[in-house]
């Protein structure tokens, strides 16, 4: 369960991830790309924070991912100048790719019949055996 004090914390991060991202998009001229922010989760001790990246196309999502991984120490030094009057340390940043849409695409497309698990049952993942 996150405290206030993380939620706050994540709510900052989030907004100047953002920012920083789009600012990047912008300044290299990439066009038909869109990336979000979908949550920033602070562990307790302030120490790591998780950020979720929404992509589209999700076609790029991997090579996007890994570009914001391999460029993580200029974005936190681009976030940790945002938030200097806020933040004592910024903490570090781990990226990932936020499927929730997938998925509730998905359960959507099994609720309304088009594919229908029960008659398709290739449709279902496969259980794997410990």
């Amino acid at each position: 369960m996150e405290t206030n004090r993380q939620k706050k914390i994540g709510a900052v991060l989030q907004k100047d991830l953002v920012d920083i991202l789009q600012g990047e998009i912008r300044k290299n001229n990439l066009t038909n790309l869109v990336i979000s922010v979908s949550k920033v989760s602070v562990t307790s001790d302030l120490g790591i924070a998780r950020v979720y990246l929404s992509v589209f196309p999700p076609e790029r999502a991997p090579e996007i991912l890994e570009a914001v991984k391999s460029n993580a120490p200029l974005i936190k030094h681009d976030l940790a100048q945002r938030v200097k009057l806020q933040l004592r340390k910024v903490p570090n940043l781990t990226f990932f790719i936020d499927d929730t849409l997938d998925y509730l695409e998905k359960i959507d497309n099994a609720l309304s019949g088009k594919e229908n698990p029960i008659t398709n049952p290739d449709l279902l993942e496969k259980r794997k055996k410990a």
